[in-house]
């Protein structure tokens, strides 16, 4: 069957595009897209996670490298195009990315979307649940943007510091003479990177975000996200806990 014939697939009639950013000019881990992961190489889990979504309507893989596309392939990845050159340097942004992915779906298939989910490689532990709760969120509340957020742990402002000639001095508030208890702090939370889903009115005018931007948040081993060589010893640990 061809695309056009195929049932489409959507939350309450609402079209998800999926992009899966793979930029192969990684610094800090060479190959880090491609490189194994509990047997399996880094983008594949993401791949695998997408396919397994109910509710994306389609996801592909945005990369500048012809053996990354080859391995998203091999696990049933969706490689319509290479990136171009202009879009794979170190300053390049995910929202240029997208942007180019959006236009290049409408200009050659005439393929139009609702939202726009960002899906990095380097969160591999992200599941297919995790996707779909995003998406349910946003359009269940009419939200701009969902990200995937985790609770920072033992973690207060006051505990900022700055060192100046070895001496601890305060950042933003000083303790005063006792450290932070941690149960008299407010929870804190940080985007893991794990899921950006945002209205495709506003990705278009360059805003991830937009007014209300709501929060799904994972748990701290799902919410990994590889950029340091530490980061892949982490995320291996927490692949074979949870059998992934």
């Amino acid at each position: 069957f061809t695309r056009s014939r195929q049932k489409i697939i959507m939350y309450k009639n609402k079209k998800i595009l999926g992009v899966i950013t793979a930029r192969g000019g990684s610094k800090g881990i060479p190959g880090k897209n491609i490189k194994e992961l509990c047997g399996k190489p880094l983008i594949a889990y993401t791949v695998l996670a997408a396919k397994q979504s109910q509710y994306l309507t389609r996801t592909i893989v945005s990369t500048d490298y012809e053996n990354i596309a080859e391995v998203a392939k091999k696990y049933g990845g969706d490689v319509p195009f290479l990136r171009p050159t202009d879009l794979s340097g170190d300053k390049s942004t995910s929202i240029s990315v997208v942007q180019h992915a959006i236009s290049w779906l409408k200009e050659k298939n005439g393929e139009n979307y609702d939202y726009l989910m960002i899906l990095q490689p380097t969160s591999p532990l992200r599941t297919a649940q995790d996707i779909d709760e995003c998406i349910k969120l946003i359009v269940d509340t009419d939200a701009d943007s969902v990200m995937g957020m985790y609770e920072l742990t033992d973690f207060s402002l006051k505990k900022l510091k700055r060192i100046e000639d070895g001496i601890i001095l305060p950042l933003l508030e000083d303790e005063g003479k006792t450290s932070s208890m941690r149960q008299d702090s407010e929870k804190i939370y940080k985007r893991n990177c794990a899921i950006y889903l945002t209205k495709i009115e506003h990705v278009m005018k360059g805003d991830l975000f937009g007014a209300i931007s709501r929060a799904y948040v994972m748990p701290e081993e799902r919410s990994i996200d590889i950029n340091k060589p530490i980061d892949f010893e982490l995320a291996e640990f927490w692949c074979n806990r949870l059998k992934m």
